[in-house]
């Protein structure tokens, strides 16, 4: 080639010598993590219909709120469950150092000692928690009547993820930059989003009001966990996140069930809330180089938790999860997988699939603090 004289700012970018210089690398930046699905780990096991159901259990209860107010002379006391006493029960109202014996009981009416053991009687209010600390039973009397809890069936459903793929015979037959097989590139994308969805199913999903279990016309859809949480719900009316507010919500959960609360998830601006509880009690040397400002773990004396984040969770809420009664499961056969289809012409077309449900077990051992500040 003979020389020419040209530099090759000569004719810009269309100089036919210069070859083009392309990295190999794609660069993706579109959020596709999935945090609680990555906490929660790969499930042991699969359902086998579309409606996956599960069974609950509960002990027969030691506590009731009085229906009314006593003074300290009453022995005939209302309250709103009498079916879990007993004869012969020890009864002790919250806030009172006062302990009572059941002596006999008619429906919702319980006839007491009032002072029992030579405590001081209390008068007692409305709403007030009376709680059994235990039953003494008769020497040689009879053995009581047998009691029992039913067991309560809960269910899910199951909800298909898909995602098709089409990539035509000249595109496959090409080089390309950055990857080596196109349809292969688009399965992995295709699965990302899919997963990020499933994420995102799992914490806010939820089932359509009729006809759940889906139809020709009705799609399926699971319950989230979100819209599952009923029990423990903590309202915080606009209030920021607090230490008090979160110890509060642990405090409830850990009164109302067995349930171990291990993780904690929220957004971005609450997970900043979180960081800011060591603010006040932390210092700073002057010789350092690193500003740390994180709680990944947060320790209670109702649990120690990890604090997870992910974007998915709304921007006013706190999920505060027992990890070991979430399971996100396939449908047996249905885990997320490429499923080839017959081409109309020049390209290869399939979709990427999966079928996947949530069991959210004892929905009382989780909570949700609902309504925060997000300013």
């Amino acid at each position: 080639m003979p020389f020419t004289g040209k530099a090759t700012y000569s004719a810009g970018a269309t100089l036919p010598e210069i070859a083009e210089d392309v990295s190999d690398v794609i660069g993706i930046v579109s959020p596709f993590e999935t945090p609680l699905l990555d906490h929660l780990g790969d499930p042991q096991r699969s359902v086998t219909s579309t409606v996956h159901e599960w069974l609950e259990d509960e002990l027969i209860g030691n506590t009731a709120t009085v229906d009314g107010s006593f003074s300290t002379s009453a022995t005939s006391v209302d309250v709103m469950d009498g079916v879990i006493f007993r004869v012969g029960d020890q009864v002790k109202a919250d806030g009172a150092s006062e302990v009572m014996l059941v002596t006999a009981i008619s429906g919702d009416t319980l006839t007491v000692v009032r002072g029992y053991g030579g405590t001081t009687a209390e008068a007692m209010v409305d709403q007030q928690v009376v709680r059994i600390i235990g039953n003494a039973a008769l020497e040689g009397d009879d053995a009581p009547s047998a009691r029992f809890t039913n067991r309560t069936r809960r269910q899910n459903y199951t909800q298909i993820f898909t995602a098709g793929v089409e990539v035509s015979g000249t595109q496959l037959a090409t080089n390309q930059i950055g990857l080596a097989d196109e349809l292969d590139y688009q399965k992995q994308e295709r699965l990302r989003e899919l997963i990020r969805d499933l994420e995102n199913s799992v914490i806010n999903g939820v089932s359509a009001v009729s006809n759940p279990e889906g139809s020709a016309t009705i799609r399926r859809s699971m319950n989230g966990i979100i819209p599952q949480l009923s029990t423990n719900q903590v309202d915080a009316v606009g209030a920021a996140l607090d230490e008090d507010t979160l110890n509060a919500a642990l405090r409830d959960i850990w009164s109302a069930s067995s349930g171990n609360v291990d993780t904690i998830v929220v957004n971005g601006l609450q997970k900043r809330r979180i960081n800011g509880f060591v603010t006040a009690t932390r210092s700073f040397d002057s010789g350092e180089t690193r500003f740390r400002d994180l709680v990944s773990v947060y320790e209670s004396d109702f649990g120690v938790c990890r604090v997870v984040l992910s974007r998915w969770v709304p921007n006013d809420v706190v999920l505060l999860l027992d990890s070991s009664r979430v399971d996100v499961l396939p449908l047996a056969g249905r885990s997320f997988h490429y499923k080839p289809l017959a081409a109309n012409g020049d390209k290869d077309v399939g979709q990427v699939i999966g079928e996947y449900t949530l069991e959210l077990r004892n929905e009382n051992a989780h909570g949700v603090i609902r309504n925060l500040s997000v300013s």
